[in-house]
C-alpha cells in the first residue's frame, strides 16, 4: 500500500470536512473546454528535509539540555526559543509538530493499514524520551507555541490555585479525546483546532485565527495558557517529568528563602517549603482516606466507561459516512424527495452506487467509536480520580522547588536566585543573607 507523507497525512485530516464532501459529491459538469484549477495545496515536504527536521528537534533538544542544566542560561534558552518559532514554526508551518503526533500513534494502533512514518515516530518519542532523563526541555525552548507564548508574556498574573487544578485537567481530557477521534480514523481535533498553526502559516479560518489570537493576547498576562491548559502532548511530558532522572534546581548552595524565585516563575511551578507538623495526621487516618480513594478508582474508571459507551452512537455521527449511512436508511423506511443537485440528494445519489459498502463501512465505524468511546469514558474516571489522590498529599519541602512536572525549565528562576549571581559574579558574597534555620513544626488544625 502506498504511504502518505506525514504532511500531506496531517493536512487532509485536519481538513477532514472538505475532504468528506469531495467524496460525497462529485464534480458538478461543465461546458467542454473548462479546465479544472491547479490546487495551490503546497506538495508534501521530500523525505529527506523530513529527516532533517528530525535531525534539527534532536538537535534542539540537546542544546536545550545544555543550556538549561550545564550553562543555567536564561539568555541561551531565550535565543533558542526564538530560533525554534522561526524554523519550527513559521519557516515549517507549524507541522509536523510533536503535539499531533499522538493522532498519528493513535491511528497506527487502531488501523492496520495505516504505516506510521519513522519521522513521526522520532517526533513523538524524542521529547518525551528527553523528558524522562531533563525534564520538560522541549516545552523550555523547542516546541514553537510554547516558544510563541514565552516571547510574548509582558506582565505575568498568578491564577488562584484551585483554577489552576481545575483547568489543569483539560489537557488530560483533550489527549483522550484527540486519541479516540484519532483511532476512530473521524479526524486529527488536535490539529483542527491547533490555535497557533493558522498564526505560523498567516491562514486559515477566521475563527481559528481569532482563537490563536485570543491566545496570544491571554498570553501576554497569563504564562503559557495553551500549554498549562490545554496541550495534550504537555501532558505528556508533565508525567514524564514526575519521574525525570533529573531536575531544574533553582540554587546551586543553598536556599535564602528570599521568594524571588517564586515572583520570578509566571507558570505557578514554583513550591513553597511545608514545614513538618508538630502533630501529624495519624497513620491510620491517612490509609483510610487513601482506601477510599482506591475504592472509588475503579468505580469511577467504569462508570466513566459505560458513559462513554453510551454516548458511542452519537459521537459515531460525527464522521460522514455513518452520517450518509442514516441518512440512506431513514430515506429507505421513510422515502423523501430531494431537489435535485441539492447536497441531500447527491448524498443519497452516492450511497444508492453501492450501499453494501456503505452500510459495511458504518457498521465498521459505529464498533470502532463504541471501544474508542468506552475507552474515553474510562480515561476520563481515571484523571479524575489520580488527580484527588495527587491533592490529598501533602509532601515535605524545606526549600523553595518546582514542581517536577509543571516546570517548563524556562530559566527565569536562576536570574532570580542570589546565590546564582553570587556564583556568576554579579554579587559579592557577603550580600548573601545567613543560611536560614529550619522551619519549626506547624501545628496542623483539627479536622
Amino acid at each position: 500500500m502506498r504511504r502518505l507523507r506525514p504532511s500531506l497525512w496531517l493536512f487532509l485530516l485536519a481538513t477532514s470536512g472538505a475532504v468528506a464532501a469531495e467524496h460525497r459529491f462529485p464534480p458538478p459538469e461543465f461546458e467542454a473546454g473548462h479546465k479544472l484549477p491547479i490546487t495551490t495545496t503546497p506538495e508534501a515536504r521530500a523525505l529527506a528535509w523530513q529527516y532533517v527536521d528530525l535531525a534539527v528537534l534532536l538537535g534542539a533538544l540537546g542544546l536545550a539540555l545544555w543550556l538549561i542544566y550545564r550553562r543555567r542560561s536564561r539568555r541561551g534558552v531565550m535565543w533558542l526559543s526564538i530560533f525554534s518559532l522561526g524554523y519550527f514554526g513559521f519557516y515549517r508551518n507549524g507541522c509536523i509538530c510533536a503535539i499531533g503526533t499522538i493522532q498519528n500513534l493513535a491511528l497506527g494502533i487502531f488501523d492496520r493499514s495505516y504505516a506510521l512514518p519513522l519521522t513521526v515516530l522520532g517526533f513523538f518519542l524524542a521529547p518525551l524520551v528527553v523528558a524522562l532523563f531533563g525534564g520538560r526541555a522541549f516545552c523550555a525552548a523547542v516546541c514553537p507555541h510554547g516558544a510563541l507564548q514565552d516571547l510574548v508574556l509582558v506582565k505575568p498574573v498568578k491564577v488562584p490555585g484551585w483554577l489552576e487544578h481545575s483547568l489543569g485537567l483539560v489537557p488530560f481530557l483533550f489527549l483522550g479525546a484527540g486519541a479516540a477521534f484519532a483511532a476512530t480514523g473521524s479526524a486529527f481535533i488536535i490539529c483542527r483546532y491547533d490555535p497557533f498553526v493558522p498564526l505560523f502559516r498567516l491562514s486559515g479560518s477566521m475563527s481559528l485565527i481569532g482563537l490563536g489570537a485570543a491566545f496570544v493576547l491571554v498570553g501576554l498576562f497569563v504564562g503559557r495558557p495553551y500549554c498549562r491548559f490545554l496541550c495534550p502532548y504537555g501532558a505528556l511530558l508533565r508525567l514524564a517529568g514526575l519521574v525525570s532522572k533529573w531536575r531544574v534546581r533553582v540554587t546551586p548552595d543553598y536556599c535564602t528563602q528570599c521568594k524571588l524565585c517564586e515572583h520570578a516563575c509566571p507558570y505557578g511551578a514554583m513550591r513553597e517549603p511545608v514545614a513538618a507538623p508538630t502533630h501529624p495526621e495519624p497513620p491510620a487516618r491517612q490509609r483510610r482516606r487513601l482506601a477510599w480513594l482506591l475504592l472509588v478508582l475503579p468505580l469511577a474508571v467504569g462508570g466513566g466507561a459505560l458513559v462513554g459507551r453510551q454516548l458511542a452512537p452519537l459521537a459515531a455521527r460525527m464522521h460522514p459516512t455513518v452520517a450518509l449511512a442514516e441518512l440512506y436508511t431513514e430515506h429507505l423506511s421513510s422515502p423523501k424527495k430531494f431537489p435535485p443537485m441539492t447536497p441531500e440528494a447527491l448524498s443519497l445519489e452516492r450511497a444508492e452506487a453501492d450501499p453494501k459498502a456503505l452500510l459495511a463501512a458504518a457498521a465498521d465505524l459505529r464498533g470502532r467509536f463504541g471501544i474508542a468511546s468506552t475507552w474515553f469514558g474510562a480515561w476520563v474516571g481515571l484523571v479524575i480520580v489520580i488527580k484527588l489522590i495527587a491533592l490529598s498529599l501533602r509532601p515535605a519541602r524545606t526549600d523553595y522547588e518546582p514542581d517536577r512536572g509543571a516546570c517548563v525549565a524556562c530559566a527565569r528562576c536562576f536570574e532570580s536566585c542570589p546565590n546564582e549571581r553570587v556564583r556568576r559574579g554579579l554579587l559579592p558574597p557577603e550580600a548573601l543573607p545567613p543560611r536560614p534555620l529550619p522551619a519549626a513544626p506547624v501545628a496542623m488544625k483539627k479536622a
